[in-house]
């Protein structure tokens, strides 16, 4: 086995995916962050190691303050951070709203529908509505199958706009109370209204109808000659 002459030190990685070695930056996964990693160099390279796997390995810089491998890394970061907001986010709308939003936004996540928008929706409507009948809300399009803060909305603008039903009256007499009428059947009230119409027209054209003479009899006054 060949001995390794290379010149090796422990360096930990910081929050923004960058460990120090001989007066330059060099970045690594996100999943590093926090970690103590082995850093060996020679002449012509610079090689992180995970104890024995190699993590990242960089062509050895002799100058002074330069960062490498920041364009590598850095969208992994971006989108581990993306992530972990949008999971916070997401625990928070559960939080106000109760387990029942937390199955829904699975759910939704099964969607083609992008999840952080929908989650910002869904708070926008919680800020709108109050938490109660969003969760409310939320319970009813799940049971309808309907994932989505626009099917969420739906149903709290008709429950706004439904108007109150107000109590039967009541009289002082209880017998009045129990009497039940029949259902007004609307097609016998077209047939009385037209019947009503019709007769009142023949009234009318039998008054207005000029009178004929009666031609077997004699004009008053006259007699033969």
């Amino acid at each position: 086995m060949v001995p390794d002459y290379r010149e090796a030190v422990e360096a930990l990685v910081y929050k923004d995916i960058r460990l120090s070695f001989d007066g330059n930056r060099y970045c690594v996964p996100p999943r590093y962050v926090g970690h103590k990693l082995t850093v060996k160099a020679d002449a012509s390279s610079v090689t992180i190691y995970d104890q024995h796997e190699e993590v990242a390995c960089y062509a050895r810089s002799w100058e002074r303050g330069e960062t490498l491998g920041a364009e590598r890394f850095q969208k992994e970061l971006f989108a581990q951070m993306a992530a972990a907001d949008r999971s916070a986010s997401q625990k928070r709308l559960a939080a106000l709203l109760g387990p029942a939003a937390q199955t829904y936004l699975e759910r939704l996540a099964d969607t083609d529908r992008s999840l952080s928008r929908q989650v910002g929706e869904l708070f926008g409507l919680t800020r709108e509505y109050g938490p109660e009948a969003v969760a409310a809300a939320i319970a009813k399009a799940h049971a309808a199958r309907a994932f989505g803060a626009d099917y969420v909305g739906n149903i709290l603008r008709q429950q706004q706009q439904r108007r109150e039903v107000q109590p039967p009256i009541r009289f002082r007499n209880p017998a009045l109370n129990e009497l039940v009428t029949d259902p007004l059947s609307l097609a016998q009230y077209d047939a009385f209204i037209l019947s009503s119409r019709k007769e009142s027209h023949d009234l009318t054209a039998t008054e207005t109808e000029p009178a004929q003479p009666d031609l077997d009899e004699s004009p008053a006054g006259s007699g033969d000659h």
